[in-house]
């Protein structure tokens, strides 16, 4: 007998959704989720997942949530309310349940006032030629790969490239830690997905004490020779406020410096490899692009509702509330679907096409008091990159489509082999 959910006036067979879940961690989902999307969207708005909870599929609906202040992140006092509580002990989930994503009211309120505008115009105008001069150096080395050997991957030459040498620049961390917290944050990444296996959470188990490792050495180092960086501003501003706690100052920090750092890393890479690839899988689309680069924002903001480097994000009911005509109650936990809410056909018009000049909506950066920190600046490092990539290499060619690895949540490509 098949088990069934009726909401709204809809019968949902759990194992319809179950089925639409295997196929999303797929190869095929990885490369072609949006057919999915439609398919968990045509179940309704608020569907039922298999293991308790929701999955929120329609535009407005996500925004509710990710707008609403009845809604929260699923932080420390939530995990130890669970019945299953061990479930939240490992040491990736707990570290990450510190960091600003996961912190709700006067704990996130207060480490954000403490990091101000973070990216305000100032501070953009103040890194623009930092930004061209890494875009510069990674095209350089993508031509010279070009000419060598008639080929290059795209994303480990300069998409990976980019975020970690403007975010460890910024911050003011040695290029040759760069490698090493690109590895980490690959590994750590693995804790952060929908359903984790018991090795995945081993590897990033791993991954976290090294982080912490190398956060907690950077922050001790930086007090002990401040100069004129973010981070040293960061001190400043902690050891004022906490001028009695050293301690607990410096695990404010860590916690700021790590989650900052690890925030733009994969994102913003997965940004700029996606956008890159959309625009050259129809060669029309770039060349019309290089006459009109007036369009780059455009093409970014497309490329940003057409498949968002997150794809999943969880939050839970802060009280009793209706959800898209959905009895829903306190500590209900929903997971927004990012790519669903984006291919809305009730908010963006024929939403499996990709069209620069959509002018559409998308909720990529999230909203609310969670929206996303480093929106701006991944603006920034898309921007500088088309408009240099664009005038470089006007014959630029996909040799491959590009491949994933196989997550749920947080979308990452691998590789993207390219030509001239």
């Amino acid at each position: 007998m098949t088990a069934v959910d009726d909401i709204g006036g809809i019968t949902i067979d759990r194992r319809a959704v179950i089925s639409v879940l295997r196929r999303l961690r797929s190869l095929e989902g990885r490369t072609h989720p949006q057919p999915l999307w439609e398919e968990l969207r045509s179940m309704g708005d608020v569907v039922p997942a298999p293991w308790g909870g929701y999955f929120v599929t329609g535009f407005e609906a996500c925004s509710q949530v990710l707008r609403g202040r009845n809604w929260l992140v699923p932080d420390v006092a939530w995990q130890e309310r669970q019945p299953d509580p061990e479930r939240w002990q490992d040491v990736a989930t707990q570290e990450m349940s510190h960091t600003l994503s996961r912190l709700n009211a006067s704990a996130h309120t207060g480490q954000r006032r403490g990091l101000g505008n973070l990216f305000d115009r100032e501070t953009l105008e103040a890194l623009q030629p930092d930004v061209e001069d890494h875009v510069t150096r990674l095209l350089d080395a993508l031509e010279e790969g070009l000419r060598a050997r008639g080929e290059a991957d795209f994303v480990t030459t300069v998409s990976e490239q980019l975020p970690i040498r403007t975010i460890g620049h910024w911050l003011g961390i040695a290029e040759e830690n760069y490698a090493h917290i690109l590895d980490i944050t690959h590994r750590q990444v693995h804790a952060q997905e929908l359903l984790p296996t018991r090795s995945e959470l081993g590897v990033s188990a791993a991954a976290t004490v090294q982080l912490r490792a190398f956060f907690t050495e950077l922050v001790r180092q930086r007090r002990a020779r401040p100069g004129n960086d973010v981070l040293s501003g960061w001190i400043q501003y902690w050891d004022a406020r906490l001028p009695d706690d050293r301690a607990a100052a410096d695990h404010v920090l860590y916690y700021l410096a790590m989650f900052v750092t690890i925030a733009s890393l994969e994102t913003t890479a997965t940004l700029l490899s996606v956008a890159v690839w959309l625009l050259l899988e129809d060669p029309s689309r770039w060349r019309w692009l290089r006459h009109h680069p007036e369009h780059i924002d455009d093409a970014i903001d497309e490329a940003l509702r057409y498949d968002p480097p997150i794809h999943l994000n969880t939050r839970i009911a802060a009280d009793d509330t209706v959800l898209a005509g959905v009895p829903l109650a306190k500590d209900t936990v929903v997971h927004i679907l990012y790519g669903a809410a984006n291919h809305d056909p009730r908010r963006n018009e024929n939403p499996h096409a990709f069209d620069i000049l959509r002018n559409g909506s998308h909720l990529t950066f999230g909203g609310g008091a969670h929206y996303c920190l480093g929106a701006a600046l991944a603006r920034l490092e898309a921007r500088t990159l088309l408009s240099h990539l664009l005038k470089r290499f006007p014959t630029l060619t996909p040799l491959t489509a590009p491949t994933y690895a196989p997550r749920m949540v947080f979308r990452r490509v691998t590789s993207l082999k390219v030509t001239t």
